[in-house]
This record gives C-alpha cells, sequence and structure tokens, in this order.
C-alpha cells in the first residue's frame, strides 16, 4: 500500500482534527529549536541570499505549520539585525501529501501575516507562503533552488507498507499486530528497516539535488535507542483491533493485513543512511525525549486524585493518536468500527500502561549541511 493517497492527518478544527491535537508535535518543534537555530543561521551567514527559500516537509495543518513558518522569520530576522544586513525576503514553501488539509492553512495566512506585521515592523522582509503538495519520497524543487529544509515528525512515515510483510504463499508474517513488536518474526523487523533504509535514502539523494551548495536540513522524527523496544503507540492500536476482531467486530483477515507504514530508526541506522548516501555532512544528532503525555503538568486542574489525572493523560494521548491515524484506519476497516468505540478502548488500556510504566518517545534531531563537492 502505497500512502501518498491515504497518509494525511484529520483536517479542520473540530474535536478530533489534527489542528486541535497537536500539542505534543508543538513541544517536539520547540524543543529542536536550538539546533534549528544554529543550522539556519549558518546557512544565512554564509550564503546571505536576499530571498532565503525556506522548505517545511510534512507541514500538516493547524498552528505548528505556521508556527514554524514564524519562528524561522524571527530568527533570520535577528541575525540580520546583527549583522546589520537587510533583512532577506522569505519563500517559504509549505508540503505535504496532496489529502493534507492545505485550505485550513491558507485560510489563517491573512491573520498570520497581519501579525507579523505587527510584531516586526516594516523592516521585516516580505514573507510569500506557498502550498507544495507532493511526496518528499520524489522530486519536489528545481536543481539548487533551496537553502533550508526542516521537517519534524514526517520522515518516520514510509512511502509506502514495507515489502516482504507476506509469505510466498501470501499468509501475512505479522499476523494479528499492525506494527512491530518483541515477538514479531526478524523477517517483520528486517523489512521494516529496509524500507526505511530505502526511503530514507532516496529522500537524501532528493534533496541534495534541490539544495544550493551549503545548504542545510534539519529533520526531527521518531527514533529509538539501541537496546529499546521498538514498540510504539501503534502497538497499543494493535491490541484494541486484536480484542475487537475476538468479539467479532472486526474481520482477522483485514487486521493480518493491516501494517502501519511508519519506522522508527536508531542513530546508528540513521548515520549509515547519511554516510551511504553520501550528499550530506552531519553537523549534529541529538535524541530528544518526550513523554507520550507531552509531560502535561502534573498538577491536573480539576482532578480529585491521582486516577484522574491518569485518565485525562491517557484520553490526551487517545486524540492525538486518533488525530493521526483514524484515515488510515478508516480506510482499513470502514465502517465496520466505530473511531469512538475504538478509542475509547485504547484510552482504557493506556491508563493501565501509564500506571505501570514510564512511556516516553525518543525523538531524533538531525542537523546536515550538504557537502561542498556535490553540484
Amino acid at each position: 500500500m502505497a500512502t501518498n493517497k491515504l497518509l494525511h492527518m484529520n483536517g479542520g478544527f473540530g474535536e478530533t482534527s489534527y489542528a486541535n491535537n497537536s500539542l505534543l508535535q508543538r513541544k517536539v518543534i520547540l524543543k529542536a529549536k536550538p539546533i534549528l537555530k544554529e543550522n539556519i543561521t549558518r546557512v544565512y551567514r554564509h550564503i546571505q541570499p536576499d530571498c532565503l527559500n525556506v522548505v517545511d516537509l510534512g507541514c500538516s495543518s493547524g498552528p505548528n505549520t505556521l508556527m514554524t513558518a514564524s519562528e524561522i522569520m524571527g530568527i533570520i530576522h535577528a541575525v540580520s539585525l546583527s549583522l546589520e544586513l537587510k533583512a532577506p525576503a522569505f519563500q517559504i514553501f509549505l508540503n505535504d501529501l496532496p489529502g493534507n488539509d492545505f485550505n485550513t492553512i491558507f485560510q489563517s495566512l491573512p491573520e498570520f501575516y497581519s501579525k507579523l506585521r505587527q510584531d516586526k515592523g516594516d523592516n521585516f522582509g516580505p514573507g510569500f507562503i506557498v502550498g507544495v503538495p507532493g511526496s518528499f519520497y520524489e522530486r519536489l524543487f528545481p536543481d539548487s533552488s533551496i537553502h533550508f529544509f526542516h521537517s519534524s515528525f514526517s520522515v518516520h512515515w514510509l512511502s509506502q507498507v514495507p515489502k516482504g510483510l507476506t509469505s510466498n504463499g501470501g499468509t501475512a508474517l505479522n499476523k494479528g499486530d499492525i506494527y512491530i513488536t518483541d515477538t514479531s518474526p526478524p523477517a517483520v523487523r528486517r523489512a521494516y528497516c529496509e524500507q526505511f533504509r530505502e526511503d530514507f535514502k532516496l529522500f537524501l539523494k532528493f534533496r541534495s539535488v534541490e539544495l544550493v551548495r551549503g545548504g542545510g536540513m534539519v529533520l526531527t522524527f521518531r527514533g529509538r535507542l539501541e537496546d529499546e523496544n521498538p514498540s510504539t503507540t501503534f502497538n497499543l492500536v494493535g491490541k484494541v483491533l486484536h480484542d475487537m476482531v475476538l468479539e467479532g467486530k472486526v474481520e482477522e483477515a483485514k487486521l493480518d493485513n493491516f501494517d502501519i507504514p511508519y519506522y522508527g530508526p536508531t542513530e546508528k541506522e540513521v548515520r549509515e543512511i547519511i554516510e551511504d548516501e553520501g550528499s550530506f555532512s552531519v553537523e549534529r544528532v541529538e535524541f530528544s525525549k518526550l513523554g507520550w503525555d507531552a509531560d502535561m503538568n502534573e498538577s491536573n486542574e480539576g482532578s480529585n486524585n491521582i486516577e484522574d489525572g491518569v485518565a485525562m493523560k491517557a484520553k490526551f494521548v487517545a486524540q492525538y493518536i486518533r488525530a493521526v491515524t483514524e484515515p488510515l484506519l478508516k480506510t482499513q476497516f470502514g465502517e465496520a468500527i466505530t473511531m469512538d468505540d475504538l478509542f475509547l478502548r485504547f484510552t482504557n488500556k493506556l491508563v493501565h500502561l501509564m500506571q505501570l510504566n514510564d512511556l516516553v518517545y525518543n525523538n531524533l534531531v538531525v542537523s546536515l549541511t550538504k557537502r561542498q563537492t556535490n553540484a
């Protein structure tokens, strides 16, 4: 299954929309800001273009999208002032798959531009924001036209469900699960790893052609430590679906043939692919830890006890996982299940899990520079 027509977050501003359930992703972006600032400042100081061309890959929709654009423009504005240079114009390209809710982004642009003028004044370089629908596993821009690429929580999504997840006879190798578990056959792990390697190498190749010499890139995605079990929140969704199979609410074959097109790599895997592809120098690689609950305030105003606090956190996690996975789940299971039922079950399982374990995401932040020897 290719993801270019199926993978997108819940659009709009409704209760289950990504726009209203992306606080965790916002915190991930803010944690990576120092590395973003370091890389894009170096690029601007080195090139000093009249117009800085920046791309946000996998931009999605909602407040995080334009927050990233605003952060980048603010960083460069401050640097240009410190260098006593005229602030550059900004061309910000927002990229995501065609199913992304670009309309919501465009509708918020007038307010965004107005706030920029209010905050930065007349000396601020003009900004031009453009939507670019398409897969970042394909070419998106002309040769040597982009100064800086940014991507947060996108590159861990694969171009397709990994090849090799069925036997020669057509039997699902990951039967009963939707992602890698500690009991998955070695062939399943290899298939996911090989698909990520193929995709990420292609991603790097295309970005290197599109970047100017000395251009930069900062990527943040879900990673994992070398000794860490690859299990994620997706495995919990899989357990809920398995329960529903046992209750006759979901067809077993549909679960057996459903696999999440996602992979959280280790630092070693990422470095090896970058070195093998050869277009980029690694400036920094860091892990950024964040709880599944986005490290919500422990005080939990309005809750009377610890159990209420855990329930609130579990509901918070369920809402953002629903915003991310609902379109994929609806495509696979159709009307056979209701999302309200599925994610209520997910919440209940998560409450129990949170009472037993500290649940943490290890997010990988990678800062890259295009090597000068590349054309």
